[in-house]
């Protein structure tokens, strides 16, 4: 206690000597000179399809929402924001509510409110106003239940910064994402072809409305992207000219206050840059406040490269004489090779091991094409096809991914996954055809291109594990307040998902708290013969061996 009132006075002077700081960025408005102010009309054909003059939203049977909208960045916006806003209101809730229900209502959650501010004053002084015009329409449509926190505009400026905050201050338990390129040799066609899993969670509900955006903007690229209700900035997107951006977290200091958030950064690589060339020079622009690595794809080049960039450090990573370029959530170029965070990362994390598994693919495997690529990405098992139990995030196939996506640039084509994870089916989507002219029907999906789901769905096996998920948190929870289990609910449990390390942890902790040392120990020593996610973990697990033996 005496910590958090330590902590809470510091941070309430900071506040109140600041103030001014934050009141600037509090009162920030964008310059909306030579923008059309028109608000749409949107009209609701039916729950699966909405139109207004500047663009549509309709769902497809994959359950994927399809975006289209066109104009100046204050049209796209409230174009978006009015088509969108019961997926864009829902996501804001999935965010927000955490702070409730971490935080209630009172003095605590007024200083967290003011913290939140403070560490976001600067924010608006790093995004480009354009963009910053674009999230001021969005922000329109957002809802009421949340402006304690803020206003709309400001409370969007703040989820822009979620995943840069959330891979920094979580130290990336919310990212473990893997990304693949290859061409030449290693492409069944000779062509660039791409794909990577984003395993970004943040809840389940959070995955639920997927949406598949493709944006004609008046100046610069035309380009789609995959992304949720409210959300401008690119985590994995292609635009007209065949370049394409995904990111991938790195390890992070943390920030002492918020600047360009990664995604913003992408954004604007796909919408003005047409080649490697041109990206590096809009990234080497900007000030960032974590790590990454941004894979960018190029039909141009008919190749990929790693801009790999941080807060103080910037780099730029082109493999030579080879034809596979793979990413995970480590540096590999020059710039970072003394960088100690890396070398922590590469050691103890799960990125090395994902990393080595991809790598055990190109060594291994004929000459990928997009449905080998989706192969890949759907893996659950490890190197040598070790079996990890399921949602190990040692394996390429986390079981919890937002999305899963292939890129053939020179041919525009692009496959985006549905749910669950990246296990339903890929649907495609020809940019030539959607950006040629304004479309004329509602459905942008190449039907006959689709990539099938994954036979895993029907299993036991995914069953029992979505069972897991379930029965995993109620454990948790049971552990926590040193709640009786029995022995049958235990071995039920485990029965669920057996090859997966973390249920004979979760039994060792069990037993440990409750003083049954014989069969803590047991499950400790079964938790290490099993595929233990990192370094950290495993070190935890002989922490626990070493107490008992000293009792």
């Amino acid at each position: 206690m005496r910590n958090w009132s330590n902590y809470t006075l510091i941070l309430m002077v900071c506040c109140l000597l600041l103030s001014c700081g934050i009141r600037k960025g509090l009162n920030d408005v964008p310059d909306f000179t030579g923008m059309d102010s028109t608000v749409p009309k949107v009209e609701i054909v039916n729950d699966s399809l909405r139109i207004t003059k500047r663009g549509f939203l309709s769902k497809n049977k994959q359950q994927l929402w399809e975006l289209y909208v066109s104009g100046d960045p204050y049209q796209v916006g409230l174009n978006t924001g009015a088509l969108t806003a019961e997926l864009y209101q829902k996501q804001e809730t999935v965010f927000f509510s955490k702070v409730e229900e971490f935080v209630p209502a009172g003095f605590k959650q007024k200083l967290l409110i003011r913290a939140l501010k403070y560490y976001n004053r600067d924010l608006y002084k790093y995004i480009p106003n354009e963009y910053k015009v674009e999230i001021y329409g969005i922000s329109k449509y957002a809802t009421t239940h949340f402006d304690f926190l803020g206003s709309s505009y400001q409370r969007n400026l703040y989820l822009h910064g979620a995943h840069d905050i959330g891979h920094a201050f979580q130290d990336l338990a919310l990212v473990g994402c893997t990304s693949l390129a290859v061409w030449g040799d290693n492409s069944a066609d000779g062509e660039l072809l791409i794909g990577r899993n984003f395993d970004f969670y943040a809840g389940d509900e959070f995955a639920e409305n997927k949406i598949i955006a493709f944006v004609r903007p008046e100046q610069g690229n035309a380009f789609m992207s995959v992304t949720w209700g409210g959300m401008i900035g690119i985590v994995s997107g292609m635009n007209e000219k065949g370049l394409t951006v995904t990111l991938n977290a790195g390890k992070s200091s943390i920030p002492l206050k918020a600047k360009t958030p990664i995604s913003v950064v992408a954004r604007e690589i796909l919408q003005y840059a047409d080649n490697i060339e041109q990206a590096i020079k809009i990234a080497k622009t900007k000030k960032v406040f974590v790590s990454e690595s941004i894979m960018i794809g190029s039909a141009e080049d008919r190749k990929a490269v790693l801009i790999e960039i941080a807060p103080k450090n910037f780099g730029v990573y082109d493999v030579a004489n080879s034809s596979a370029l793979i990413c995970s959530n480590h540096f590999q170029g020059e710039a970072f090779k003394a960088d100690k965070r890396n070398q922590k990362q590469i050691e103890e994390s799960h990125s090395q091991y994902r990393w080595d598994k991809v790598n055990e693919y190109i060594n291994n495997s004929e000459a990928l094409t997009p449905q080998k690529m989706v192969d890949i990405l759907r893996d659950t098992k490890g190197l040598n096809g070790k079996e990890l139990g399921y949602g190990n995030e040692k394996a390429l196939n986390q079981l919890l991914a937002h999305h899963g996506i292939v890129f053939q640039p020179e041919k525009r084509l692009v496959w985006v996954s549905s749910n669950p994870y990246q296990l339903g089916e890929f649907v495609a989507y020809d940019l030539t055809k959607i950006f040629s002219d304004e479309p004329t029907v509602y459905h942008l999906g190449v039907d006959s291109l689709t990539i099938a789901k994954d036979k895993f769905i029907k299993t036991k096996a995914f069953k029992d594990y979505e069972r897991y998920r379930v029965e995993d948190r109620i454990f948790q929870k049971r552990i926590e307040d040193r709640e009786e289990v029995s022995q049958e609910y235990i071995v039920m449990y485990q029965q669920l998902n057996p090859d997966y390390w973390v249920v004979y942890y979760r039994a060792g902790l069990y037993y440990l708290k409750n003083k049954q040392y014989a069969k803590a120990r047991e499950q400790f020593n079964l938790a290490l013969t099993k595929e233990v996610t990192t370094l950290p973990a495993e070190k935890r697990i002989r922490k626990y061996l070493k107490k008992i033996r000293n009792k």
